[in-house]
């Protein structure tokens, strides 16, 4: 099971953001798309990740006047990524050791997706259930 498997049941349709764009953009971009992070692009390439935490973080150590300034000087950076041939139980793992949500799928330098930890929970589940149930028509059949 890798990260391109769950690519295919999710999509690999990805919302961007740049250094340059005000923070009060990607505020209005996490909220309109209801998701959770915004990958930083420059020229094809992710430099950073800016996420709803970063946001939250910023506005507590700095109030509102923040909204104003531009995302590279708020997102995570760099951003901590993987590839589609990574498997979902070692991308678990990394989220969980680096206490991230989302994880951005790169190949040869370009963003092919995004994956937030509760994708990889639901396709794990969902392998789960086929193997379960693969395993009780076996025994049925037996």
């Amino acid at each position: 099971m890798t990260i391109a498997s769950v690519l295919q049941g999710k999509g690999s349709q990805v919302e961007t953001i740049t250094a340059g764009d005000r923070l009060f953009d990607a505020v209005r971009l996490l909220g309109e798309k209801r998701i959770g992070a915004l990958p930083v692009v420059e020229d094809g390439r992710i430099v950073g990740i800016i996420s709803e935490r970063d946001v939250i973080y910023c506005l507590r150590d700095h109030g509102a006047d923040v909204l104003d300034w531009e995302v590279g000087r708020v997102m995570s950076s760099p951003a901590i990524t993987a590839d589609t041939s990574t498997d979902v139980l070692a991308a678990l793992a990394l989220m969980t050791q680096r206490r991230i949500r989302h994880l951005p799928v790169v190949e040869g330098g370009s963003i092919r997706g995004i994956v937030s930890i509760g994708d990889l929970v639901k396709h794990r589940m969902e392998r789960i259930e086929a193997e379960a149930e693969a395993m009780r028509a076996y025994i049925q059949s037996a």
